[in-house]
């Protein structure tokens, strides 16, 4: 299992921590840290509170598509209506209720047979030379799903009531009534209300802001009846959605390691128990305290009871989880509803905000709801110390592994939010594994490095027959370190990221590959472009990555110039011989090599619109890519695409003075643009969340209210200006959008 270094808060069985306290170690690690760039601005003209509070949702059944979380970006807790992990076979094959870090991932032992083979790359002409990527499967399967499913994501454990009916059986979904769970986004809690045999339970749940901590406290007159107690248990690991295996407790371990009855002075906790997990070669501790008089005892293997041992009607815990060689960030539940109301309001205080009440379109009201809940989800999910995955700390996708080109969609946006600093915990990886993605480009015969596709926390490339021969996140580190100098334009911010930027730039110019007789700089094959369905011996020049290319480029020469340094001659001669966009009858086209428009290849990503959206299309022309924008709404097949599709078209309408199409493609109406009244994006069955459309859709909110690089100088240019929408906004950075 890999570690990252952690916020660590004393154990709270030892030493009595203030509330001042606690809240100063997380500012000092840049959880509430206010700096010139971390959104501090004048009194509020919004009134915030009311803009967040409007949208809380609020469930009156199980949902089993729609389950709330609470998180801090390095870990988070799903629960069911219940307030805990309750029910959870109802959420299955739904939306898993799961407890995740960013350092829980488990490793199945390689298989003794394995372990001597080496995996067999496919080779690739390129223009004359020999490349390898892991792409192949065919007489190396066993190897091949090894790797690619080692290491995946671990559901740490799960925490449910444990509720007995008045026969003595336990109860089953169809005994809890009268619910109404809400999500208290603005101060970071679920407060549960139902009622089981007729008597009323309220469950509040909460994540302490600065650790893997969840606390909770539950009010019932079945807590004194001893109907109501709390179930821990914990699974092998997997690779699947649900990062759970339950049928196997003989390949792990769970032991009780110390039992500490305490008198809540110093401590205050009544009692504390620490436990270890094992499982293969990877550890983890976890440990429990309660504030009110309770006994915690095995029940069997793997599973746990925390039980009151009074006749009073509350029942008061944490749960803390950690690698084993770090201290416990364990927080009496009463501190720590206190210490997460101070951190979201300082969230929603902060930063900046759209407010959309006053419009007249009808479809006002939703776009402001998933505005404001694809804020909290993306601060929970997709802020931690790694990139996130696909469906961040909720359950897994793809292994729990995350996808490099789908970080700008994750947390990009962050900095045009004036958040830039939630954003830069997770740009310290690329640092981190540098060496490997140099090793890689080295391993191809390429200058500096070559970003992975699909990696964990070590960096390494999975296989698959399309990551390895991904390019387009490529720049993403070079567009992320502009974002970081225009928010925080100094010295050390061009130190701390002119490697990265210097070593990507030199990839980039490595991997163009001159053609003497075209005389020009071209892109693969073997490529395959944003939109995954091309081969890759049959690609080259894709429309987007051309532009990509274009702007990376010349970005990293604009950082050798704010360092002093001479330009790059390579670099210029990339820029300036790099291929032409490709196009044919009028409109762009997914790649040079595209064999027809848009008959056959009109599904997944429309990717060629990301030229004069995501970037400001200095290769381009407009009207073409005005005819390719309208072409793509009227003939895509739209429910094949993913859920950061519509963002993208919508910025690339609204930069081309198209407006109303811009609020048609994020509002679409199909199967892959809903958002769920958790406010998650759904996809399909084994991918029920997306946040890659959540965080799309703040990152092309926050351009059509502000602008972009050359757009008009009005109040929000991206929408329609004809009276039907009155946008209010807040506490944006300007020198951000006037440079993108």
């Amino acid at each position: 299992m890999a570690f990252i270094k952690r916020v660590s808060i004393s154990s709270m069985s030892r030493s009595k921590i203030s509330r001042r306290t606690f809240i100063g170690g997380i500012a000092a690690t840049g959880v509430l840290a206010k700096s010139g760039f971390s959104g501090s601005h004048p009194p509020a003209k919004i009134d915030r509170y009311v803009l967040v509070s409007r949208h809380n949702p609020v469930l009156r059944q199980f949902e089993p598509l729609s389950p709330l979380s609470v998180g801090n970006g390095e870990f988070a807790f799903t629960c069911d209506v219940t307030g805990l992990q309750t029910f959870p076979e109802l959420y299955e094959n739904a939306m898993p209720l799961c407890t995740m870090s960013q350092w829980g991932w488990h490793t199945k032992p390689m298989p003794e047979h394995l372990r001597a083979k080496e995996f067999r790359l496919t080779d690739y002409d390129t223009y004359g030379r020999t490349v390898g990527y892991i792409t192949g499967k065919s007489g190396q399967e066993e190897l091949y799903d090894w790797l690619r499913e080692n290491p995946h994501r671990l559901h740490l454990g799960r925490v449910g009531l444990l509720l007995i009916r008045s026969d003595g059986h336990e109860a089953k979904p169809s005994d809890i009534t009268d619910i109404e769970q809400k999500l208290d986004l603005w101060k970071g809690q679920i407060e549960s209300r139902f009622k089981f045999d007729g008597k009323a339970v309220l469950v509040r749940t909460t994540v302490v802001p600065g650790g893997e901590c969840l606390s909770v406290m539950i009010e019932s007159e079945l807590v004194a009846h001893h109907r109501l107690s709390v179930r821990i248990a914990f699974p092998y690991g997997s690779q699947t959605m649900q990062a759970a295996d339950w049928g196997h407790p003989e390949q792990h371990d769970s032991n009780i390691v110390k039992v500490e009855k305490l008198d809540g002075t110093n401590s205050n906790f009544l009692g504390r128990v620490e436990l270890s997990r094992i499982l293969d070669d990877d550890k983890y501790s976890v440990s429990v305290g309660w504030a009110t008089e309770s006994a915690f005892e095995a029940e069997k293997p793997h599973q746990f009871v925390l039980r009151s041992t009074r006749s009073v009607p509350r029942l008061e815990f944490s749960v803390s989880f950690a690698p084993v060689e770090s201290e416990h960030t364990l927080v009496r539940p009463a501190f720590a509803f206190s210490y997460s109301e101070d951190f979201w309001k300082e969230f929603w205080r902060t930063g900046a905000a759209v407010e959309l009440s006053a419009s007249k379109d009808k479809r006002a009201f939703e776009l402001e709801r998933r505005i404001i809940l694809s804020q909290y989800l993306t601060r929970i999910n997709c802020t931690g110390s790694s990139p996130p995955q696909e469906t961040g700390l909720t359950t897994n996708s793809w292994y729990g592994k995350f996808h490099l080109e789908m970080h700008w969609w994750h947390a990009a946006h962050l900095a045009l939010w004036n958040r830039f600093q939630f954003f830069e915990r997770s740009l310290e990886w690329y640092i981190k594994v540098h060496p490997s993605a140099r090793e890689r480009a080295k391993q191809q015969g390429y200058d500096g490095v070559r970003w992975a596709k699909m990696t964990a926390l070590d960096g390494r490339d999975s296989p698959s027959p399309i990551g390895p021969l991904l390019i387009w996140q490529q720049p993403h580190p070079i567009f992320y370190a502009e974002l970081a100098y225009l928010s925080r334009p100094s010295g050390y911010t061009l130190n701390k990221y002119r490697k990265i930027v210097d070593e990507t730039a030199r990839f980039m110019a490595s991997y163009a590959h001159f053609d003497e007789k075209t005389h020009r700089y071209v892109l693969g094959p073997p490529v395959i472009p944003a939109q995954e369905n091309h081969p890759a011996r049959e690609t080259w020049n894709p429309t987007f990555e051309l532009e990509y290319w274009h702007f990376g480029l010349k970005t990293a020469q604009k950082w050798r110039h704010r360092l002093g340094l001479k330009p790059e001659p390579k670099w210029d001669e990339v820029i300036k011989k790099l291929s032409p966009l490709p196009a044919k009858d009028g409109v762009y086209l997914a790649h040079e090599n595209c064999p027809q428009t848009y008959t056959e290849r009109n599904k997944d990503h429309p990717s060629m619109l990301g030229a004069f959206g995501i970037l400001s299309g200095e290769k381009g022309d407009r009207e073409t890519m005005r005819r390719t924008l309208k072409k793509v709404m009227k003939e895509w097949d739209w429910p094949e695409t993913w859920g950061w599709d519509y963002p993208m078209t919508a910025m690339t309408a609204a930069r081309l003075g198209e407006p109303s199409i811009a609020i048609d493609a994020l509002l679409l109406d199909t199967p892959k643009n809903h958002y769920a009244i958790n406010g998650h994006n759904y996809q399909r069955p084994n991918l029920p969340l997306y946040l890659p459309g959540n965080g799309g859709l703040l990152y092309a909110i926050a351009m059509m209210a502000n602008g972009w690089k050359g757009g008009p100088k009005t109040k929000a240019p991206g929408f329609p200006a004809d009276g039907s929408w009155t946008v209010r906004t807040e506490g944006f950075n300007p020198a951000i959008f006037s440079a993108i």
